[in-house]
């Protein structure tokens, strides 16, 4: 099975009663039937990426990092590459890179939340599915390349230092690791 093939079937079982995300569904599963290319970088009608929210929930905190380019507080994530085989194997391998934490573990369910986020041209969008990983206990994190820090914030901090989408994505997460318990 293709990586496209993947997204498609998990944008197929991406469960949600929220008409925001039904339409962003919707949206992204008519990019790929549109766009053959539609999960990589090279798609000028813009493409699929792939995060993870790296969380601790035993601290209530999550893992940020301050992106390089875009000087902002995000989660890990970014482009799907040839070697990913799907969307939950692209997330895991970005927020390992970015966190330099091994061992972290998705939450089931698949994907938390959809992001549609404009970026310049000559791509016009990302179209992000974006996950949730719990790190493990004693987890050192390690700045990458891509960032300028790398922070851990207590859940009730992340609106002061992150966009809504990131909190719209802490949210989710803490929704599901409270159906979790």
């Amino acid at each position: 099975m293709s990586l496209h093939d993947d997204a498609v079937l998990v944008l197929k079982g991406y469960d949600t009663d929220r008409e925001d995300q039904s339409e962003l569904r919707r949206t992204y599963l008519d990019h790929l039937a549109g766009h053959p290319d539609g999960m990589w970088k090279a798609c000028g009608a813009g493409h699929l990426t792939a995060s993870a929210l790296v969380v601790d929930p035993e601290r209530g905190r999550v893992l940020l990092t301050l992106h390089r380019k875009l000087q902002m507080w995000l989660q890990m994530g970014g482009h799907c590459e040839p070697q990913d085989s799907t969307l939950a194997s692209a997330a895991m391998r970005e927020a390992t890179e970015e966190s330099g934490i091994a061992g972290l573990t998705l939450l089931p369910g698949g994907p938390v939340r959809l992001d549609r986020h404009p970026i310049p041209a000559p791509c016009h969008w990302h179209l992000d599915v974006q996950y949730a990983a719990t790190a493990p206990a004693g987890a050192t994190e390690q700045i990458s390349e891509e960032s300028l820090d790398l922070r851990w914030f207590p859940y009730d901090e992340v609106a002061g230092v992150a966009d809504a989408s990131v909190v719209r994505l802490v949210e989710g997460t803490r929704a599901r690791l409270e159906q979790g318990r």
